[in-house]
């Protein structure tokens, strides 16, 4: 099994709903450090297990749609409440879509919202 990862950096916005959380109840940011792992059995003609610069650019487009926004007024986050896992789930929807499946096999993002705190969500494809 080959593994392929893409890591970037972005900050986010949110605040937790549903409960008494004390500070986290109140909009804050998050230095979020996300890391994209494909897997796959098999490598093309070139040696490659999937084309970086396709990755690169839909992970960067991606990125774009959160970055410096606050979460919980994006479609994406309508009545949930932006936690660490929720978010990790939606990025790798959103970067699982349209994936060539023909040698990837699953892929994982994995999301820091600090140097202590991640979490990540994986989706067999």
């Amino acid at each position: 099994m080959y593994r392929l990862s893409l890591q970037r950096e972005f900050e986010a916005r949110h605040y937790l709903i549903g409960g008494d959380w004390g500070v986290e109840n109140v909009e804050h940011g998050h230095p979020y450090r996300l890391e994209w792992i494909l897997d796959g059995g098999a490598l093309d003609e070139h040696g490659y297990l999937v084309d970086l610069v396709e990755l690169e650019a839909r992970l960067a487009t991606t990125l774009r749609s959160f970055r410096g926004r606050v979460l919980n007024d994006l479609p994406e986050f309508a009545g949930l409440n932006p936690s660490l896992e929720t978010f990790a789930r939606i990025l790798a929807t959103r970067l699982g879509t349209g994936l060539d499946r023909g040698r990837l096999t699953g892929h994982t993002v994995r999301l820091w919202e600090s140097p202590v705190a991640w979490a990540s969500y994986h989706q067999e494809l």
